[in-house]
């Protein structure tokens, strides 16, 4: 009986923490906010989860394990040259403004809470750390301009790992004794066992991968089952080591020359995304109401103090010498909510370090988790108010993600960037993709609908996506996979020549999710290609009171409207859903045909060469995409 009761718990701790990631990506918020506060609600609040009575023993290594394989995940993206291709601000941020955050709330913590110094440096490691998965969302949330988004979101990336590293050194030196001859040379056994076996470690594995000694289906377990022996054996040689050797281990392999790890980061953040539904559940449950209420004002103030203090020092001292404006910095300064690097970690070093009876170890949870929501929650939910106050905001998502490489797809690419609007052409044709990006288009090599992509495609700014690969089935996937992104809305679909044609089952089934014609019911992709081919151009013309969208149309015979600017900037696509109504002050984009140019054109002529040209490339990639 007592094992079905465990097995319930477990699996409804698990329900709960996949329905709290669902209800993150439904809302579009930070997922640790539902996590932690699910957490608080059915542990200390209603009394259902006690962790310590459910899991008893069982509850240090899960917790051990958990934050083994997140450590390790986390260091996997810190690639050295990153840091160094995303702008000097970047750079200061992960560097100087870790120093000056750690330093600010540190000071802090050790005189509101009579902490130990060493205990208050390491809330200070714990606290200066952001990350993507707090970050993105707030960031498509509110859509602040490029230079922001940018530098916010590598912030986030990098800063994970780095400040991972720093908050496992400062642990390894609090254990290790924190001062005399006899701390610095355990401190210093730490570091050189955690060292050699993260290399060594990483030098097997990488040769391993290399020489295709393990198959292919069983790599990712293969290394996972890899990384917790190393933190195991790690620990065993020397005590409390494990966590420094695995994080040593992810950015040795992040950094291992041809070593691939998308696969293995694929594997790893499926993983640590069940652990971390479980993990912050319990950590979270087993949080004491009466040490977070204990904590009062001061929490509070220091609080204030990491947004309002630490946050604005950092950003200013890490933009010295910049380009960034002034209401651009206070943005910055506004936005840096703590995630899960924080959380992890803190329970676990607080278990630890109660034997050592360092003054302020049983503040480390309560203060973290209260910086952790008060952050996250605070600073979500002021973003768009801050950001409009500051008038750092896009005034809308005008960015355009196109799946299709081919010529047609190209040249609408190229329109849009021309006319000032972010673009990226997804598509794994890597001829086409190849050419796309040699006329300056930004491209993505790939399936579009890959966990790959979901990490390296950056579509803040984003609102719209253009299906226009010749593949109908990657159309139709791209358009579900992303309709939550972009809302069904702002998704359109381009019509082939054969799509009046008699359908087959497959086809049928997939008009459930088809959006809107792209450019209207009527245009479809031999069309356009023809105008293309005889020579078309891109016009801007602007419907003013005096100039209509009727007169418009009276006076271009041949032409086809791709889409439209409004007053504000905003980007309207013309499709089979688009008005005949335009207001004045729109500006008008269109594919037009001048037909004096199309008068006495041999057969030789260059123009209907390339008519025939753009239809064999086409077909090579249709080809390609069967």
């Amino acid at each position: 009986m007592l094992t079905l009761d465990l097995a319930l718990i477990l699996s409804g701790i698990l329900a709960l923490g996949i329905g709290a990631q669902w209800l993150a990506w439904y809302l579009k918020q930070p997922s640790i906010l539902f996590l932690l506060l699910i957490g608080i609600l059915i542990g200390p609040i209603l009394g259902f989860f006690n962790p310590d009575e459910t899991m008893g023993d069982l509850l240090f290594p899960f917790i051990s394990l958990g934050v083994a394989v997140i450590l390790f995940e986390g260091s996997l993206t810190l690639e050295f040259h990153e840091v160094k291709s995303h702008g000097r601000v970047v750079q200061m941020l992960v560097s100087v403004g870790v120093l000056v955050t750690i330093t600010i709330v540190a000071i802090t913590a050790y005189f509101l809470f009579d902490m130990d110094p060493k205990i208050a440096i390491l809330f200070g490691a714990l606290v200066c750390v952001t990350g993507p998965t707090v970050i993105v969302p707030i960031l498509r949330s509110v859509r602040p301009n490029k230079n922001i988004s940018n530098i916010l979101r590598w912030e986030g990336i990098i800063i994970d790992p780095i400040g991972a590293i720093a908050v496992v050194l400062v642990y390894e030196y609090i254990i290790s004794g924190g001062s005399g001859d006899h701390a610095l040379l355990v401190f210093g056994k730490i570091l050189l066992v955690s060292f050699l076996i993260g290399m060594i470690g990483a030098y097997i594995l990488a040769q391993l991968f290399k020489r295709h000694l393990i198959p292919e289906y069983l790599r990712n377990v293969f290394a996972l089952a890899y990384v917790l022996l190393l933190f195991s054996i790690s620990n065993h040689i020397e005590h409390e080591s494990g966590l420094l050797t695995v994080t040593i281990l992810g950015v040795a392999l992040a950094n291992w020359p041809k070593f691939e790890k998308d696969d293995l980061l694929d594997f790893k953040e499926s993983l640590s995304l069940l652990l971390i539904s479980v993990l912050f559940i319990v950590l979270a449950a087993r949080l004491n109401l009466d040490s977070l209420l204990s904590i009062g004002i001061p929490s509070l103030i220091l609080l204030a103090v990491v947004m309002f203090v630490a946050r604005p020092a950092s950003v200013w001292a890490s933009s010295i010498g910049s380009k960034l404006k002034f209401n651009e910095k206070l943005m910055l300064s506004w936005i840096g909510p703590r995630g899960i690097v924080a959380a992890a970690i803190s329970s676990l070093f607080a278990i630890k370090l109660a034997e050592y009876d360092l003054a302020g170890t049983e503040y480390l949870v309560p203060l973290v988790f209260v910086v952790i929501i008060g952050t996250v929650l605070i600073q979500s939910l002021g973003a768009k108010p801050i950001g409009n106050l500051l008038k750092v905001r896009e005034a809308s998502d005008n960015g355009v993600l196109i799946i299709g490489s081919n010529p047609v797809a190209l040249k609408v690419a190229q329109s849009l960037r021309d006319s000032g609007y972010d673009v990226v052409m997804a598509h794994n044709n890597y001829t086409n993709i190849s050419r796309a990006r040699m006329e300056g288009v930004k491209t993505y090599f790939g399936n579009p609908v890959s966990d790959h992509a979901d990490r390296n495609l950056d579509l803040i700014g984003f609102g719209h996506l253009f299906a226009m690969s010749m593949d109908r089935e990657l159309n139709t996937l791209c358009e579900i996979n992303y309709r939550h992104v972009f809302g069904k809305k702002n998704i359109y679909r381009l019509r082939y020549n054969d799509d009046n044609s008699k359908k087959n089952e497959r086809q049928e089934r997939t008009d459930y999710w088809q959006s809107a014609w792209l450019f209207g019911e009527g245009i479809n992709y031999g069309k356009l290609a023809s105008m293309i081919a005889n020579n078309a151009k891109i016009k801007i013309t602007n419907i003013t009171d005096s100039y209509s969208y009727e007169q418009y149309r009276a006076d271009n015979k041949n032409y086809i409207a791709l889409y439209m600017i409004d007053k504000n900037g905003s980007l309207k696509v013309f499709s089979s859903e688009t008005g005949k109504n335009i207001p004045s002050g729109t500006k008008i984009i269109a594919l037009v045909h001048d037909p004096e140019n199309k008068k006495n054109i041999p057969n030789d002529n260059p123009a209907n060469k390339g008519q025939k040209k753009l239809k064999t490339l086409a077909d090579k990639e249709k080809k390609l995409d069967d």
